[in-house]
């Protein structure tokens, strides 16, 4: 089962990266980003996707920059997830053969991200949209578009979002604070991945 929980590592440092990719991967949770605003971050993918990369779907967050996007295609990043709506950036990602994730929150930005070829739908942040904003946008959305919530939910509130029609999920601080042990990422992954699955059945 492939299931849509990206994890937002943000913060996380190269030396701890491959511990935290195997425990992520062990709970089920197989997208991972790590932010670009994190420490020596191409160096951290750059070691999860050496270790992981056939197991998971690894790439980066907080995508800004076209430059970026050849950085990452340069090391093997597999996605690139933005919290904006960047045709550049959608554009170049789906140039380098790299799965594209942009934030969006409106329907423009979201038409205008769809048109850019992007993969699927950040809504991001999520608490502002609501589940009644997501519930309103589903109603002229493509129905196979991907959306994933992120900014505001969480295992709490999955089976809500679930019932508005998000796809997926995510999961940055309810996964993963800087300086959490690989048992404390395992544990909070384990809870996430049984809650999404119960809500998602």
């Amino acid at each position: 089962m492939t299931r849509e929980i990206i994890a937002i590592l943000r913060g996380i440092q190269p030396h701890e990266a491959c511990a935290i990719t195997d425990v992520l991967i062990e709970a089920g949770i197989t997208k991972i980003e790590v932010p670009l605003n994190s420490p020596q971050p191409l160096d951290s993918i750059a070691a999860m996707l050496a270790h992981a990369g056939d197991r998971a779907t690894i790439g980066a967050g907080t995508v800004l920059q076209v430059e970026d996007v050849a950085k990452l295609a340069q090391i093997g990043a597999q996605m690139v997830v933005s919290p904006d709506c960047c045709t550049d950036v959608i554009t170049a990602t789906k140039s380098a053969g790299m799965l594209s994730y942009p934030g969006v929150l409106t329907p423009t930005e979201a038409f205008a991200a769809l048109r850019a070829g992007a993969d699927g739908l950040k809504f991001f942040p999520a608490f502002k949209l609501g589940i009644d904003g997501l519930s309103a946008l589903k109603a002229v959305l493509p129905p196979e578009v991907k959306t994933y919530a992120v900014g505001g939910a969480g295992p709490d509130n999955f089976a809500d979002w679930q019932g508005a029609g998000i796809t997926g999920f995510g999961i940055g601080t309810g996964i993963y604070k800087p300086g959490s042990s690989a048992q404390d990422v395992a544990t909070r992954a384990a809870e996430i991945v049984a809650t999404f699955d119960k809500a998602f059945a």
